[in-house]
């Protein structure tokens, strides 16, 4: 009996040791633990931290759990201060798991296979009328051909009567053309004054030829516009190409401009096509002439975009009208010249063997997606 009251004494005391050394020790108790929260490096770590110091076997805990073997006198002080540092470090663990829980989430957001292959951005790319554009003029570049421009809005003067069109001309008719309303200002009543949407590329002639003399040898690419039905082959604007070669007369003749356009058609297509020169009538030049190229997309037996003919229309030519050089301030004497305009949009077909001039103009990234 004796013994076992010797035996609990040393238990009793021994509680009353490791209160007291938890009591003296709180301060650095609560400075080592708020070391050990502040350096976690995740969620384990953490935990692992408060099991340690909040479990059930956790040396906090034994400390809470012991306040009642302390003398009275010390049992409230030692309580408080417990359970203060109790309090503080279920306050710091849960800051610290709340700030895990964020980076676990904001991971989550962010978080992407490496190994799937990545997505290919969407990039634009050239319409197909433009890379026809730049192809024909580095081609006729190479030739010895400049490339020269002109307005949209242009006058009935370089639309039509320097083009040897007078108002009165049948050919007029030729051409369907979106007239714009005139100035209301006397400045502007001028024969110049009366303003359209072009109908061809050819008024860029008589203003390239009234600012330059021979040799000349352009070609002037750009957007026209005809009032007219649509339909597979014809749009209400479209784009041309125009062409213009004068030099002294015994220089320039038809031979010339067949040997011109036929390495033209080689290098554009990449191959020996047929063309054809059919007569024809046009005001600005005489003799005139239509070329045709045989339809590479049914390779001469019909369809829709030749007519069912096997020949594609692709530009009108001839040579250029004395009346022209007048009226641009040349000397048709002794200077002589040939012109050419090709429809752009003809072309492409012919090249892409697309059947329908409208899809350029849809606005079908499905169509356009292709080139």
């Amino acid at each position: 009996m004796r013994g076992k009251i010797s035996q609990n004494l040393d238990f009793f005391l021994l509680e009353i040791k490791i209160v007291t050394m938890n009591i003296i020790n709180l301060k650095t108790l609560k400075n080592r633990v708020q070391k050990e929260i502040k350096s976690a490096k995740d969620s384990d770590e953490l935990e692992n931290i408060s099991k340690r110091y909040l479990g059930k076997k956790g040396e906090l805990t034994r400390v809470l759990s012991s306040i009642g073997k302390l003398p009275k006198t010390k049992r409230a002080r030692v309580g408080k201060g417990a359970n203060e540092l109790k309090n503080f470090l279920e306050q710091k663990i849960e800051e610290k798991r709340k700030k895990f829980q964020a980076l676990s989430s904001k991971f989550q957001e962010e978080y992407f296979d490496i190994t799937v292959p990545g997505k290919k951005p969407a990039l634009g790319h050239l319409h197909p009328l433009t890379l026809i554009r730049e192809k024909a003029e580095e081609i006729f570049q190479s030739i010895g051909f400049s490339v020269i421009e002109g307005p949209e809005v242009e006058t009935e003067w370089y639309n039509f009567d320097a083009l040897n069109i007078p108002k009165d001309h049948p050919a007029r008719d030729m051409w369907a053309t979106f007239w714009l309303k005139e100035s209301a200002n006397p400045k502007y009543k001028t024969r110049a004054s009366k303003l359209l949407l072009r109908t061809h590329t050819s008024p860029v002639q008589i203003r390239y030829m009234e600012k330059n003399q021979p040799p000349i040898r352009i070609i002037v690419p750009g957007r026209v516009f005809r009032y007219e039905a649509t339909d597979a082959s014809h749009e209400i604007n479209f784009y041309q190409l125009e062409g213009l070669m004068v030099d002294d007369k015994g220089k320039i003749n038809a031979a010339n401009f067949k040997a011109i356009i036929e390495e033209f058609l080689k290098r554009f297509i990449g191959k020996e096509t047929k063309i054809r020169l059919r007569p024809s009538f046009f005001p600005f030049t005489e003799p005139s002439f239509e070329v045709d190229s045989l339809c590479l997309n049914c390779l001469g037996k019909g369809c829709s975009v030749c007519s069912q003919n096997g020949w594609l229309e692709i530009m009108g030519a001839g040579m250029v009208h004395p009346n022209v050089l007048k009226n641009a301030g040349l000397n048709p004497k002794w200077l002589a010249g040939f012109a050419f305009g090709m429809g752009l949009d003809r072309v492409a077909m012919m090249k892409y063997k697309i059947d329908d001039i409208r899809l350029f103009y849809s606005g079908d990234l499905r169509f356009l997606q292709q080139f």
